[in-house]
């Protein structure tokens, strides 16, 4: 890639974390912008993502995920259904001491999304090949992470035999989900998000204990 295109991406990248009060290291910033380059490339054959504009995927890749950053909370998170990768290299990348494990059924982005741990070297992430319904850890998480992965409902369905008695979920979700909500009983927080350099609304679902929810 051309050095001025490269300092065009990082100049959004740097000005988009500014946005979010996120304040991280050159070489993080790197790595972000160096996972982007590994999507790009995979993606002619893999593909990862609908989104091929590398423009896109700075905004809609790497500061979509990092806009739920300031709601992280624990030191075992698990993102079910990671796909590329999303959001939890991003995340991983923003937070090196918190452990992530990326989990998703499809062989061929896990593949990849191994590919991209080891080039980016993350130490602080395992990447497993499973269906979110057939995978019993060890040690339950603190946090599950989902971004566009089913209803909330069949979310915490499927999600709450990985979550210790005090685990919360983390839903990235668009706008109108009051049927979504009305069908999940426990006690839940919609955030507002914004992210920078796009228009549209989202918003972050926390959902405590879904251990001990019954949904509707």
């Amino acid at each position: 890639m051309p050095e001025s295109l490269t300092e065009t991406y990082r100049t959004m990248l740097e000005s988009g974390l500014n946005a979010l009060n996120l304040h991280l290291a050159s070489a993080q910033i790197e790595q972000l912008l160096d996972f982007i380059r590994l999507i790009e490339k995979w993606n002619k054959a893999y593909n990862l993502t609908a989104i091929r504009n590398k423009e896109d995927m700075v905004n809609l890749h790497l500061l979509d995920s990092l806009a739920i950053a300031p709601f992280i909370t624990g030191r075992q998170i698990i993102d079910i259904g990671t796909g590329a990768g999303l959001p939890g290299i991003p995340l991983a990348i923003c937070f090196p001491d918190i452990k992530f494990t990326l989990l998703d059924s499809n062989a061929k982005k896990t593949r990849f999304v191994q590919q991209a741990v080891l080039e980016l070297k993350l130490n602080n992430v395992t990447v497993c090949h499973h269906r979110v319904e057939n995978y019993h850890p060890e040690t339950l998480f603190d946090a599950a992470l989902t971004r566009a992965f089913a209803s909330l409902a069949d979310i915490v369905k499927l999600t709450a035999h990985l979550l210790t008695k005090e685990g919360v979920l983390l839903a990235m979700k668009g706008q109108n989900l009051d049927m979504e909500l009305a069908q999940v009983k426990a006690k839940k927080t919609v955030i507002p998000i914004r992210i920078p350099g796009i228009p549209v609304e989202r918003c972050l679902v926390r959902i405590e204990s879904p251990t001990q929810t019954e949904v509707m």
